[in-house]
């Protein structure tokens, strides 16, 4: 079991934020993360709850650039570099969120702005993996870009860094 885990996250990354052998332009990336939300002044304006973890997509296929917003991702205040990997293989979209320390006694959310280019308009699955989530659902759903060019998922979190009235 251990070494299907480090194989796992051996493979997640060599192919960080890079593209499947199929699809030889496909690009991702972290493009933007918000200041810690731990407060209500850096919230204003914002009309998700942070009892939930949402994801907001924006397809463009003109270009064919996705573009996902996580809302309410949960990462140490103190995290020194947060980031992602993202993998696209077949009809999957994997995010691995990550941050490179955990160097506070405390937890918050973020918004992380993701983009995906040269992503052909076809059905996908996204599945983010979050390093804060632990056994809450999972943010995981199903996309047709040739449909339905925008929309949002959001799973309900009742542990912290989630559900504590920011």
């Amino acid at each position: 079991m251990i070494n299907n885990l480090f194989f796992l996250f051996l493979l997640i990354g060599l192919y960080s934020c890079t593209k499947d052998p199929g699809s030889q332009n496909l690009q991702g990336k972290l493009i933007h993360v918000s200041a810690c939300k731990q407060n209500k002044s850096s919230n204003q304006g914002s009309e998700i709850p942070d009892s939930l973890s949402c994801a907001q997509y924006n397809y463009a296929a003109s270009s064919g650039t996705l573009t996902i917003k996580h809302i309410n991702a949960g990462f140490n205040c103190c995290p020194d570099k947060i980031d992602c990997h993202i993998i696209v293989r077949n009809d999957s979209i994997l995010i691995s969120e990550t941050e490179s320390a955990a160097a506070c006694n405390c937890n918050c959310l973020y918004d992380l702005d993701i983009q995906l280019t040269n992503l052909s308009a076809d059905h996908y699955t996204i599945h983010f993996t979050e390093p804060y989530a632990g056994d809450q659902p999972a943010l995981t759903f199903g996309i047709d870009l040739a449909t339905e060019t925008e929309g949002d998922y959001c799973v309900i979190r009742k542990q912290y860094p989630w559900g504590f009235g920011i």
